[in-house]
């Protein structure tokens, strides 16, 4: 299963893609994350369906400095495998 996820908040700059990406590899899951110029991220992840709802759990509290407002999760159908978890610029 694959999830493409907006985070809005106080969420650049405060160390979230680090994070995330952090919490991504310890759940073993695919994808990236990256910030985006209206000031949110943007996450693609890839994996179980139940280790994704965990994952999302995580990407809500965020890190110790951020502030996470909403969550905007799209189910998406995989048509590449995604490997590893990066950050990307």
């Amino acid at each position: 299963m694959r999830f493409r996820i907006f985070v809005s908040g106080l969420v650049q700059g405060v160390g979230f893609r680090a994070y995330t990406q952090r919490v991504a590899e310890s759940y073993g899951l695919s994808g990236w994350v990256r910030n985006l110029p209206d000031g949110r991220v943007e996450i693609l992840v890839e994996g179980d369906e139940e280790v994704l709802c965990s994952f999302v759990k995580d990407v809500w509290r965020g890190p110790r400095l951020s502030r996470v407002d909403k969550l905007e999760i799209i189910k998406e159908e995989p048509d590449e495998p995604l490997l590893g978890f990066s950050v990307r610029y």
